[in-house]
C-alpha cells in the first residue's frame, strides 16, 4: 500500500497499480499509473531497472507478467484512452464468427474524435460513430460491439459478403440472433446469396453471386 507523507499526499501504490495491469493482461497506461501514485520520474526509474517497459507512448507494461491472449487488443485499448471499443472484422473474430483474421485491428471511436488528429498506429483501423451500452460487450479484458451491431457494422462497410453470411449463419446457429431481426443484414445478403425461406427467417445458400473481390 502506498505511504501518506507530512503533506497527506500518498506515495505509489503498486498493489493498485499491479491490480490495474492484472485485469489488462499486464499492460497500464501512463494515466492509469499517476492514479496509483506514480509519476513519470518514477516509470522512468522503474523503466531503467526493468520492472516496466514501454511499449507505445504512454502504454506500459510489467516486464514479468505472464503473456496473455489478447496483448494486441490491450494496446491497442490503452492507446484510445479506454473509450474504443473493438467492432468490425476484428470483433467477429472475437465473437469466434470468423477464422478470418484481419490483417488489421478495427475500432470505433466516438463520433466526436472524427475531427481530432490522431497518430492511428499503422496496425489500426478507427471508425466513428456512437456504441451504446446495450451494442457493447466485453471479451476478456477489452470491449467488443455486440453481435447485432457487429453484423450491422460489417455490412455498412461492406465486408466481403462469404463473410458476413457465415457469420450470420454461425450466430443465428448459436441462438446469439433471431434471423429475421436484422432487416439491413438481410437485404445485404440478399444481393449476394439464394434465399431460402424457412419458419424461423431466411437462410442464405453457401454458393455467392458476388464478385471475388
Amino acid at each position: 500500500m502506498g505511504s501518506v507523507g507530512k503533506k497527506g499526499r500518498s506515495g505509489p501504490d503498486w498493489e493498485r497499480l499491479y491490480q490495474t495491469a492484472a485485469a489488462q493482461e499486464g499492460y497500464f497506461s501512463m494515466g492509469q499509473a499517476s492514479e496509483a501514485g506514480y509519476s513519470p520520474q518514477l516509470l522512468a526509474k522503474h523503466l531503467s531497472n526493468g520492472r516496466m517497459a514501454r511499449v507505445r507512448r504512454g502504454v506500459y507494461r510489467l516486464t514479468h507478467f505472464p503473456a496473455g491472449e489478447h496483448e494486441d487488443l490491450v494496446v491497442a485499448w490503452l492507446w484510445s484512452g479506454r473509450t474504443g471499443v473493438f467492432s468490425h472484422e476484428t470483433a467477429l473474430c472475437l465473437h469466434e464468427l470468423s477464422d478470418a483474421l484481419p490483417s488489421r485491428v478495427h475500432v470505433t471511436l466516438p463520433a466526436s474524435w472524427g475531427g481530432r488528429r490522431l497518430r492511428v498506429p499503422k496496425e489500426m483501423v478507427l471508425h466513428f460513430s456512437g456504441v451504446d451500452g446495450t451494442e457493447r460487450t466485453w471479451s476478456g479484458p477489452v470491449p467488443v460491439t455486440a453481435v447485432s451491431r457487429t453484423l450491422v457494422d460489417c455490412v455498412q462497410a461492406g465486408v466481403a459478403p462469404d463473410l458476413v453470411r457465415d457469420a450470420f449463419e454461425q450466430a443465428a446457429a448459436r441462438g446469439l440472433i433471431l434471423r429475421d431481426a436484422l432487416p439491413e443484414v438481410i437485404a445485404y445478403l440478399t444481393r449476394f446469396f439464394s434465399v431460402a425461406r424457412g419458419r424461423n427467417g431466411p437462410r442464405f445458400r453457401s454458393h455467392s453471386r458476388a464478385r471475388k473481390s
